[in-house]
């Protein structure tokens, strides 16, 4: 690890000096003097007397550079069967007048917009225009219900809303603006105005006096373009909600200098991808994952970036994502674990790949679930090309934990993201606060500071954010998962904290137990939650899908998969019931819903959360959640 331990040396040991010379890849408008403002600690600012505008970084510097013609984004949509290739030039010119249109409805610096939109170009237009005119985004995923999109508008206060008609899903159409009008008349707060994007696939009704089309929009910003703003290095880009546990989203905020600067290091270094070379991140804009590695890397390096409106599987089959590198000579694909348990489950042999050329193809990037080593070797084996697991969070914003591709590819171990990336300086804490041995479990936290890029605070919640992150150990940011670190240094992700189930005094982790659950060659993904039992306080129970085409007796099956778990981990892992069910309940972004799961198999009643993917799959699996 030469270059690699260098370097991450050094981001610890001169984390100033370090970040210093980071900063010269972005441009400033007033270059920084001080690197880390510490006065305020735990409140650290990154570059807090500098000066810069984001969009510039991600658009105009590109075109003064003579790199106009380059492709900057492509908008691939499986439901129309169309792709649309839009140039820094064009984008520049589209962010101007959308940001020009902004300004005109009142839009300044500091005020909030919230977008609700599709995975169509105008979520990265919108995104942008706002960045060009100092005003904060607030990217709500499209099809959140009425209930959950007013309390963000309650807490984010924007003046316009950006929506469209409808999404578009394998087999239906969302409509949009009944959910948006919904609430709206649940919000306190009301914004001046709704800028909507009509799709062909539903055609909203338009409220006089509030309402405003896109295309009428767009034409009134291309005669007044937006020149870039000057904003401070410290002024929020974006809030991005993520699920609270007293029922209120938490806004994680994002800053303008220290994202830019992270997220200009992050993908050549990590991702080994940089200018001119085609990217896909095959998330949503919604998710932390569209707002980093759709949206801003790839466009603060100059490269090009796939906007994908479809699925792995059913958009129209399992062969979706190899199309797609096929088409565009995709040159690293970063996606969850979870699509490919989906491509696995429908072609297990993967047959389908053999028909698309995906020689591009250098490497594959899976984040947002633990990638249990079945699904590591079975991309591995279909693709051929290192599959790259790496760890982060929507609060931090880049990776924590992963395999640097850029600066040194290492050896790959399945079943860890490798080791901590520059920047992070990370530790695994016992009850007590204090570090554990080697290979011994504990909570994944992060010392402080944390790097650039990573959120500062809350949105105007400073007290919930040191609650929430940084009271637990003095000192550190609690990352909520658990883990261990091995002789190597590999990190190793075991799930969230309250997924370590306590059995009798043995405190077990669910996450080892899925581990050995997947390795079955039927298993096509898997989830373990403890549920209580007033014996021994908790028990795991298993619940399995299978691969498609497998045809097995369910309880021989449960009887091989308790087996293997006890051979695996011992007869202290105590699980005993394993069921094998029609799937999973998942978010959007791909994540299990375990605690839902465990809620309803301990007898509550819990409100289905607003990111789950299909409601209806959380209902099929009720029944086998109550049993017992």
């Amino acid at each position: 690890m030469g270059a690699y331990r260098a370097t991450y040396d050094r981001s610890l040991q001169d984390p100033e000096g370090f970040w210093r010379d980071q900063a010269s890849l972005v441009d400033w408008i007033r270059k920084p003097d001080k690197i880390l403002d510490d006065s305020r600690a735990p409140f650290y600012r990154w570059y807090p007397d500098a000066s810069l505008n984001t969009c510039f970084n991600a658009l105009d510097r590109h075109v003064v550079r003579g790199h106009g013609d380059r492709v900057a984004l492509v908008h691939d949509s499986a439901y129309d069967g169309k792709s649309r290739s839009i140039t820094y030039a064009r984008l520049l010119e589209d962010v101007a007048a959308f940001a020009g249109a902004l300004q005109q409805l009142g839009v300044g610096k500091g005020d909030r917009v919230v977008i609700y939109l599709p995975m169509i170009p105008e979520a990265a237009i919108a995104m942008l225009a706002c960045a060009r005119i100092g005003a904060v985004h607030s990217v709500v995923f499209g099809g959140f219900a009425p209930a959950e999109l007013a309390v963000r508008i309650d807490d984010a206060q924007p003046k316009v809303v950006v929506s469209a008609s409808c999404g578009i899903e394998p087999t239906r159409v969302i409509e949009y603006k009944p959910i948006l009008d919904k609430a709206l008349e649940r919000a306190h707060h009301k914004p001046d105005a709704v800028v909507l994007k009509q799709r062909p696939q539903a055609e909203a009704t338009m409220v006089d006096g509030r309402d405003l089309d896109w295309e009428d929009v767009m034409r009134a910003g291309r005669a007044n373009p937006a020149a870039c703003v000057e904003v401070e290095a410290t002024d929020p880009l974006y809030i991005l909600y993520t699920s609270g546990t007293t029922g209120k989203p938490k806004g994680v905020v994002r800053d303008n200098g220290g994202h830019a600067v992270a997220l200009a290091w992050s993908l050549p270094n990590i991702y080994g991808v940089g200018e001119g070379d085609v990217w896909w991140t095959a998330s949503d804009v919604g998710w932390v994952v569209g707002h980093s590695y759709i949206v801003y890397a790839p466009l603060l390096t100059g490269a090009t970036t796939i906007l994908y409106e479809g699925k792995p599987v059913g958009t129209p089959d399992a062969g979706a994502f190899w199309r797609v590198i096929a088409d565009h000579k995709v040159k690293a694909l970063f996606t969850a674990p979870t699509a490919f348990r989906a491509i696995k489950k429908e072609d297990p042999e993967g047959r389908l790949r053999a028909a698309y050329d995906v020689s591009s193809l250098e490497t594959l990037f899976l984040a947002g679930e633990r990638t249990d080593p079945d699904t590591y070797h079975w991309a591995s084996d279909s693709l051929g090309v290192p599959v790259i697991d790496h760890w982060w969070q929507t609060e931090t914003g880049w990776p924590i934990a992963a395999n640097l591709r850029g600066l040194e590819p290492m050896p790959i171990k399945p079943g860890s993201p490798s080791v901590p990336v520059p920047g992070w300086d990370v530790r695994v804490l016992d009850e007590r606060g204090q570090e554990v041995p080697a290979g011994t479990e504990g909570a994944i936290c992060v010392r402080l500071p944390l790097p650039p890029g990573a959120l500062p605070t809350l949105w105007n919640d400073d007290e919930r954010f040191v609650a929430s992150y940084l009271s637990a150990f003095e000192g550190y940011y609690l990352s909520g998962d658990g883990g261990y670190m091995d002789e190597d240094g590999y990190l190793y992700v075991m799930g969230r904290t309250d997924d370590v189930i306590n059995v009798a005094g043995h405190r077990l982790s669910t996450g080892s137990m899925e581990a050995v659950l997947a390795q079955h060659p039927a298993v096509a993904e898997c989830a373990v939650i403890g549920v209580a039992d007033q014996m021994r306080g908790q028990l795991p129970r298993g619940f399995v899908v299978l691969k498609a085409g497998v045809d097995r007796d369910p309880d021989e099956l449960a009887r091989e998969l308790v087996q293997l778990v006890r051979d695996e981990i011992g007869a202290v892992a105590a699980l005993k019931d394993v069921s094998v069910v029609g799937g999973l309940p998942k978010t959007r972004s791909g994540k299990i819903l375990r605690k839902t799961m465990r809620e309803i198999a301990d007898g509550h009643d819990p409100a289905v959360p607003s990111t789950i993917e299909d409601a209806a799959v959380l209902d099929s699996l009720r029944p086998a959640l109550r049993r017992g």
